[in-house]
């Protein structure tokens, strides 16, 4: 019996796997890119990609106790388009997920081109969703919306006051290492997200992340002013 559950889970990971492919690849325009199976990734391209911050990692504990790499790599893989502003990840925690990104502040293109995407995708794919609670995930964190709206900000003084903690409680915001959860932090670099994703809307899950991380970004300016006039 239990290598049957193997099988079908197995199964169902290639199988999802190739359903998924077959509905990116046939996106057009800005979204139109290449699916890639983690299986068929070299190593240095694989580091590669995690060093910029595109691929997932697999070395969480708490995931590979859940049963989350087995069968690793197989069934999984990354897509994105040319430009690297739509990426998505197949199989890894969830499912899918539709990552929308790019350097610099433009939180409105952004949120945009991720509506698009889901838009187009809908049209390909169906996902399990309850109206009224949102959609069904691995992760119980991303009922809901499942939106994780962050931003990857340098804040070397802000992270080392005392009330750091509280103020991110304060503005519902998650900090997370440098290359996401579970990560450790880089030049004091922080992913700061939304952590609510369940009982709002994504557009107000965005623009909560959005008010905190002002806040935080005027908290940094406002000390290191202050360092430089120590100096």
């Amino acid at each position: 019996m239990t290598k049957l559950i193997y099988l079908l889970l197995f199964k169902n990971l290639v199988d999802m796997e190739k359903e998924t492919a077959c509905a990116l690849n046939s996106l057009t325009g800005e979204l139109a890119g290449i699916y890639y199976s983690l299986a068929d990734l070299d190593k240095a391209t694989k580091e590669q990609l995690i060093t910029d911050h595109y691929l997932y990692r697999h070395d969480d504990e708490t995931l590979r106790d859940a049963g989350l790499y087995k069968f690793w790599d197989k069934g999984r893989g990354i897509f994105f388009n040319e430009a690297k502003t739509f990426i998505c990840w197949v199989n890894e925690e969830d499912h899918i997920r539709l990552i929308s990104m790019e350097t610099g502040g433009d939180i409105a293109s952004v949120y945009l081109r991720l509506v698009k995407v889901i838009r187009e995708m809908e049209k390909r794919l169906t996902f399990a969703k309850k109206e009224g609670y949102g959609f069904l995930t691995f992760c119980s964190t991303n009922l809901g919306t499942t939106l994780r709206a962050s931003v990857l900000m340098a804040i070397p003084n802000v992270c080392k006051q005392p009330n750091f903690l509280d103020v991110l409680k304060k503005y519902n915001i998650q900090a997370r290492g440098t290359w996401g959860f579970g990560s450790a932090n880089v030049d004091d670099i922080y992913d700061l997200s939304n952590k609510r994703r369940l009982g709002l809307t994504e557009f107000s899950a965005v623009t909560e992340m959005l008010r905190g991380v002002r806040a935080i970004k005027e908290w940094e300016e406002e000390l290191a002013s202050m360092n430089k006039k120590d100096k």
